[in-house]
């Protein structure tokens, strides 16, 4: 239901991250050319084996790990993209699960071709990009420079101005990443109706205090998120759909497209 990963789902998988963090690598296998493009197998291997992960971080939907090499010398960032659904696993020296998806021995056994890049460390340990869909993406310093501000650290007065500049609908312009980084079709949803903002407003005829309004409940909305689990645990989310009503008022929920993604909102208190 959740669809492409977005802000809170990549933050969680940026923390699990911490957990691979300042472990000697032993090995990388970085053999699949479509996640790791376009890089030839080995490259990346090359620069990380002998070193260390030192940092992770996230702008938007992208993560990335600063490295140093065998000396202490920092090296290039590892950036990591989830694709539609990828996770980030994390397991100890004794192959024990430490964060990610948790592990299920009641399952049948993951096809090992699903570990789209995996690095092991010297105490035994691993982490994995598990990905079944193959739509991640692993490569080397990832440029960053066509993403806005991080919807999670931008300041109000920036939110006013990026949001507020144009005659696109609101939702569109919470969704366009270069505006803003990390808002996917979801939070995007469940932002506006925490607002009670219609998601076909244009976005320059929202007045301050209304877009302060905005700021604030995308806010509210994406910390709920990343303490919950993720986007899909946002208050109306389990509203979006044929049937649905408000969980504030009772309303009918209403569907139809705005800035090309499908988009739901209460028929009472976002309208206009």
């Amino acid at each position: 239901m959740a669809g492409v990963p977005e802000l809170p789902e990549v933050e969680n998988a940026r923390q699990v991250l911490l957990l691979a963090l300042d472990r000697p690598i032993s090995g990388v296998d970085d053999t699949d050319t479509w996640v790791c493009r376009p890089h030839a197998p080995g490259n990346i291997a090359a620069v990380l084996v002998g070193g260390r992960l030192t940092a992770a971080h996230r702008q938007g939907k992208t993560i990335w790990c600063e490295t140093a090499g065998p000396d202490g010398v920092p090296g290039p960032h590892l950036g990591v993209h989830l694709g539609m659904g990828g996770r980030i696993i994390v397991t100890s020296g004794a192959g024990v699960w430490m964060g990610g998806e948790p592990l299920r021995p009641d399952r049948s056994p993951r096809k090992l071709e699903w570990d789209r890049f995996t690095v092991r460390f010297d105490d035994g340990g691993r982490l994995r990009l598990f990905d079944k869909r193959r739509l991640g993406r692993v490569r080397l310093d990832p440029d960053l420079s066509g993403l806005g501000p991080d919807a999670e650290a931008i300041s109000r007065e920036d939110f006013r101005r990026r949001i507020g500049r144009s005659r696109s609908a609101v939702k569109a312009r919470l969704l366009d990443q270069s505006i803003l980084a990390g808002v996917g079709n979801l939070l995007a949803d469940e932002a506006l109706w925490q607002a009670a903002l219609s998601p076909a407003a244009p976005a320059n005829e929202l007045d301050g205090r209304t877009l302060d309004g905005l700021y604030d409940a995308l806010g509210r909305s994406i910390r709920a998120a990343v303490a919950n689990g993720g986007v899909q645990t946002g208050e109306m989310i389990e509203h979006r759909r044929a049937g649905g009503v408000c969980p504030r008022c009772g309303a009918p929920m209403l569907h139809g497209t705005v800035g090309g993604r499908t988009t739901w909102w209460c028929a009472r208190e976002q309208t206009g």
